[in-house]
This record gives structure tokens, sequence and C-alpha cells, in this order.
């Protein structure tokens, strides 16, 4: 199956914490990276989801927000994950950003021209990649 989402992580679920109406579910990735998702508890049912079961996150690229500079801001995105620089594709309006993390795991982002300048973006620079853990799509191998 493709999909339109950028990123696309797979990994085995490594931590599930069991809500009323949600669950939140780390993936951990083959290079030991880790992404955190909150899914319905319906989802969880429906996709079997289980500490030890392989799943995919998906997340679109629009959805990660950059940080580049001191790291002593807080936010409240759930997945917070430093890494460096190692692409940049600059189009008419947006430019996309690849993030790569300690274990090898790459995050695109899409961000303005604007802020791509204003924020220094370029390779070699250490940045931080934020996604919310509510836009992170899990999917299970079919």
């Amino acid at each position: 199956m493709g999909v339109s989402a950028r990123n696309v992580f797979p990994g085995t679920i490594t931590a599930l914490v069991d809500g009323a109406v949600n669950a939140e579910v780390e993936l951990t990735l083959a290079g030991g990276d880790r992404i955190v998702a909150i899914v319905t508890e319906g989802s969880v049912q429906s996709l079997g989801l289980a500490v030890g079961k392989a799943a995919v996150a998906y997340v679109k690229a629009p959805w990660v927000m950059l940080l580049v500079g001191p790291q002593d801001a807080r936010f409240s995105a759930r997945n917070q994950l430093a890494g460096t620089i190692s692409q940049l594709n600059k189009g008419a309006v947006n430019t996309e950003v690849a993030v790569t993390l300690p274990g090898g795991a790459v995050v695109h982002a899409v961000v303005t021209n604007e802020a791509t300048l204003e924020l220094g973006l370029r390779e070699g620079v250490s940045a931080t990649a934020l996604i919310k853990a509510s836009h992170v799509i899990l999917g299970v191998p079919a």
C-alpha cells in the first residue's frame, strides 16, 4: 500500500498505556529512535495493537515543526526528536527539510522558505523535530 505521508516509520510497539478513551502507544524504530502515538481504544482493539507487535507510524511532513538553537524550551509535543539536518529541498514557497536522527531514521518537515531563512536551516545544523502524538497515525501489516 502506498500512502501520501512523507514520514513512514516501521517499528515494534514497546509500550502501550490504555486509557478510558485513548491509548498512548510507543513505537521503537530499528535504530532505537522512539515515536509516541495517541490513538483511540477502538483503534487499539481493531488493529490488535500490543507490545511486541510490528506497526508503522505515519506523519505528514507539514505536521512536523522544527526547533533550532538552545534546547531549553519546553513544548507539549510528545515527540521531540533531536537530530541533524541532512537535506533541504527548496520550492517556490516551502522547503522540505530532512532531519536525520541518531538511530538513522529521517524525519521530513515542510516549512516556509521564510522560516528556513529565519531559523538558519542548512545541512549539518542540529534541529529537533516536534510532532504531537495525536498527529501520528498507526497502521499494522495486513
